[in-house]
């Protein structure tokens, strides 16, 4: 039996459920089922108009990102899936600082709600730097759902690796 990494934090019977659904064949199904549509932000600047438009929404007064992009070099495996980068810069007698969110690129064929929740994350980190209590607070703001997409966001990545097909 494979190990499910993506779900090695979460209790034994959830691990259980997602395994006997990988062994059944019926993972992909449910999946399916439960988010089946698909979003047409495939470009940069698509993505870069998402984000903008979200954190417009819900943050507003938080300083807008200068750079987002899908970035091929972040991967799962790794542990990443999005980053939000912020850079200080001394220009002249003046401290600038460049926000930049970078989106793993396997985000382009993932169901819309799983990108609304990582860019809700990413988001999250323009106004707090750590994962603590504010920060899920934020997230749960911005996206209600976020720790349930969170879930299946993983289950998803565990059927990607484990149970999809070669064409999925």
């Amino acid at each position: 039996m494979p190990t499910l990494a993506y779900l090695a934090h979460y209790p034994a019977h959830l691990q259980a459920q997602v395994q006997a659904r990988l062994d059944d064949g019926s993972l992909g199904r449910i999946l399916a089922a439960r988010y089946p549509e698909r979003h047409d932000i495939q470009t940069d600047r698509q993505l870069y108009d998402y984000v903008s438009t979200l954190r417009q929404r819900y943050l507003k007064n938080a300083p807008a990102p200068d750079k987002v992009l899908y970035d091929s070099r972040q991967h799962p495996v790794q542990g990443t899936l999005g980053t939000n980068t912020r850079v200080a810069r001394v220009q002249g007698g003046k401290l600038k600082t460049k926000h930049e969110i970078r989106i793993a690129s396997l985000f382009r064929d993932a169901p819309e709600a799983f990108l609304r929740m990582i860019t809700a994350h990413e988001l999250a980190h323009l106004r707090v730097r750590d994962h603590d209590k504010a920060f899920y607070q934020l997230c749960c703001h911005m996206e209600p759902d976020y720790h349930q997409l969170e879930f299946d966001l993983r289950v998803w990545l565990t059927w990607r690796e484990l149970g999809a097909p070669a064409d999925a």
